[in-house]
C-alpha cells in the first residue's frame, strides 16, 4: 500500500492548485507529490489505533529459577507468577535451572529470545558478586540483561554463641586483633553476601578471621548455634528459632537502616564497619533487548503485586521484605553493590571455589 492509500482523506484528496492526480491528463509535480505522501504517512501513523500495535502478552512467560526448588528465589516466584496470572490472564511458568553457580539458568536467559516472555529471578549474588569473583562468565550483567526490579530483601545479621564472651562488635574486633586470624565465622557459602561483608568488616577494622563455608544459611547457622564456629553473619530468618532458644546472640545488623524488629541493635554502618548493605535480595532481570515498554509494565506489575498485604504477609513467612522500585533504582543498585563488591573481592583476595 503506497504513503496515500494509508487513509481515505488522503487518497480522495485533491490538491488546492486543481492539480488531481487521479486523472490520468492532469500529472502534478514530483515536489507536490512527495509533501502529500509525507503529510498523509503522518496522518496515518496518528490514526492507527493502539489496537494495532502487537499485544503482550498473548501466551504464558517463563521465570527461571537458576537454582533448585525450594528457597529463597524460588519462594519468590511462586508467591509473584500467580498473581500475575491473575492480572495478565496468562500463565506464568516457574523453571528451576540449578547448577554452575546460577551460571546455567542465567546464561539461558541471556541468550533467550527477548521478546518479554523470559525472565530470570537470581539474588544479589548472581547478579553482582559473581560477575566480580568468577572469570570467564559467559555473559556480563550490564552487556546481556535488563534490570526490572527487586522483589525481595533479606537482612543479614552479626551473630554469636550465645556462651561466647563477646557483648558487643567492640568486644570482636578487640579479639581479633589480639589474634589475627584465629578467630572463625560462618556463611552460607563461599563469595555468598555474607562472605563479602564480612571481609569488607576486616578490611575497615583492620583485622583478620578465618572464613568457614557451610552449603547453605540453615546449617551456617546451626554451627553458630552449636558453638562449632563462634560467630556469624547469618539471614535474620535462620537466626530466629536460636534466638528464642537462647542459643545465639545477635549484637549487629548488615542493614543500612535498623531493623524494626530489632530496634535496640546498632548496624555496622553506624558502627563505620560496613559502607554498603549486607542484606540478600532477590531482583529480577530479562534479556538485554527486551523492549524497553514491556520491562516497564513488568516493574510496574511488580510494584502493584508486591503491595498487596497477602503478598507482604507471604514473603514475611520467608524472611523476606519487599522493595517496590523503579527499573533506574534497580539498575543504579546493582552497579553501585558491583563496584563495591569488586573491590572487597579484589583486596581480601576472595576466589570461587
Amino acid at each position: 500500500m503506497s504513503p496515500l492509500d494509508a487513509l481515505p482523506a488522503c487518497r480522495d484528496a485533491v490538491p488546492a492548485n486543481g492539480n488531481d492526480y487521479r486523472r490520468p491528463d492532469v500529472i502534478p509535480s514530483r515536489t507536490l507529490l512527495s509533501r502529500l505522501a509525507l503529510s498523509c504517512v503522518a496522518l496515518a501513523a496518528v490514526a492507527l489505533p493502539a489496537a494495532a500495535q502487537p499485544a503482550w502478552p498473548t501466551k504464558p512467560l517463563r521465570f527461571v529459577v537458576p537454582y533448585q526448588p525450594g528457597g529463597i528465589i524460588d519462594a519468590a516466584a511462586r508467591v509473584i507468577g500467580p498473581k500475575i496470572t491473575e492480572s495478565w490472564g496468562q500463565q506464568v511458568i516457574i523453571e528451576n535451572k540449578p547448577g554452575g553457580n546460577a551460571i546455567i539458568g542465567m546464561s539461558f536467559v541471556a541468550k533467550a529470545p527477548a521478546d518479554g516472555y523470559t525472565w530470570v529471578l537470581a539474588t544479589l549474588g548472581d547478579f553482582t558478586v559473581n560477575p566480580t569473583m568468577i572469570k570467564d562468565i559467559p555473559y556480563t550483567i550490564d552487556k546481556s540483561f535488563a534490570p526490572v526490579g527487586i522483589i525481595t530483601s533479606i537482612p543479614t545479621v552479626f551473630a554469636v554463641n550465645a556462651a561466647s564472651p563477646y557483648k558487643s562488635m567492640a568486644d570482636v574486633i578487640a579479639d581479633a586483633k589480639k589474634q589475627p586470624g584465629k578467630i572463625s565465622y560462618a556463611t552460607p557459602g563461599n563469595g555468598a553476601i555474607n562472605h563479602i561483608a564480612m571481609e569488607s568488616i576486616a578490611l575497615n577494622t583492620g583485622t583478620k578471621f578465618q572464613h568457614i563455608p557451610y552449603k547453605g544459611g540453615a546449617p551456617a547457622t546451626t554451627a553458630v548455634a552449636a558453638g562449632d564456629v563462634p560467630i556469624g553473619l547469618l539471614a535474620v530468618t535462620a537466626a530466629i528459632p536460636f534466638i528464642k532458644s537462647g542459643k545465639i546472640r545477635l549484637l549487629a545488623t548488615a542493614t543500612q537502616a535498623k531493623l524494626t524488629q530489632y530496634p535496640e541493635l546498632p548496624t555496622l554502618a553506624e558502627l563505620g564497619m560496613l559502607k554498603f548493605d549486607g542484606s540478600n535480595w532477590v531482583g529480577m532481570m530479562a534479556p538485554k533487548a527486551t523492549p524497553t515498554a514491556l520491562v516497564d509494565k513488568m516493574n510496574a506489575e511488580l510494584g502493584k503485586i508486591l503491595r498487596m498485604p497477602d503478598v507482604v504477609k507471604r514473603l514475611a513467612a520467608t524472611g523476606g521484605t519487599p522493595i517496590p522500585g523503579s527499573v533506574a533504582d534497580f539498575d543504579k543498585r546493582v552497579k553501585a553493590e558491583t563496584a563495591a563488591f569488586r573491590e572487597v573481592v579484589t583486596k581480601a583476595k576472595i576466589e570461587a571455589q
